[in-house]
């Protein structure tokens, strides 16, 4: 079946543009050739099955992909104009541009404080870190919480808080794009509303793409849904694939894909 996109932005405005991009796991094809464009200060959802290639694609913005033995990249993504797979792109220096908040809290077993102003003194930061933690903090909607106890340990705070902390340090790093891998998946429903309005009121600042296995969560804070599945390749194997790419509302309310529908509908998944 050909894949449902609408044009979510012009290429040359494009934050992210993604043409005809394939992964590999050791030569096998985990994931169909993409076409995307993702739009600025806009949060972008990935919904889909479990092995539909989500994840998998929302690593290779930022390069994480390189960190897999055996994982390979083809096709061309660009990210403001400049493929990431250029040989001149440090991908270190990509991954503070692009940060990522994972699945579950990791914070580092520091201090409140550290865990924020580590990432930028490592890299040279030579503003005031006091004024750039509390910044940082205030952003994530954690402030308050923890403004008097910035020496205690990060790991001593709730999941919720954890989870915002991380995005916290993520923010230190003063990036353009926020990349979330299922970001609310281990949290209480409480944090996990906490962490949704957070999103709203950080797409101000930031792209923000966010990987969901709970619908209703990509209906209520995306812009863009991005539906993936999966298809059956010529031995047999499973892969991923990009199947409609809509405006939140449309997907969910009328998708142009019998796939979208069946699944938004409940029939899979």
């Amino acid at each position: 079946m050909s894949i449902s996109t609408e044009r979510s932005t012009k290429r040359d405005t494009a934050v992210f543009d993604a043409q005809g991009v394939e992964v590999f796991y050791n030569g096998f094809k985990a994931l169909q050739a993409v076409d995307l464009q993702i739009p600025e200060r806009q949060i972008i959802a990935f919904i889909g099955p479990s092995g539909c290639g989500k994840s998998t694609l929302l690593r290779c913005f930022n390069r994480m992909n390189d960190l897999i033995t055996g994982a390979s990249v083809k096709g061309t993504l660009n990210y403001r104009g400049r493929n990431v797979h250029d040989d001149r792109i440090n991908p270190v220096k990509l991954r503070r541009q692009v940060g990522m908040v994972f699945q579950r809290p990791n914070p580092f077993p520091k201090s409140i404080y550290e865990n924020i102003s580590y990432g930028p003194r490592a890299n040279g930061y030579r503003g005031d870190l006091d004024e750039l933690v509390e910044q940082s903090l205030r952003r994530a909607a954690i402030w308050d919480e923890v403004k008097d106890k910035l020496k205690s340990k990060g790991t001593a705070l709730s999941g919720g808080q954890q989870q915002r902390l991380c995005i916290a340090r993520a923010i230190a790093m003063k990036p353009d794009v926020l990349l979330m891998d299922e970001p609310c998946s281990a949290l209480d429903p409480i944090s996990t509303q906490q962490v949704e309005q957070l999103c709203l009121e950080l797409k101000q600042h930031y792209t923000i793409i966010v990987v969901t296995h709970n619908m209703q969560q990509a209906s209520r804070i995306a812009d863009w849904t991005a539906f993936f599945n999966t298809e059956t390749d010529e031995t047999g194997k499973r892969r991923g694939k990009l199947v409609e790419f809509s405006p939140t509302e449309q997907i969910f309310k009328a998708p142009k894909t019998k796939e979208a529908a069946a699944y938004i509908g409940g029939q899979f998944g």
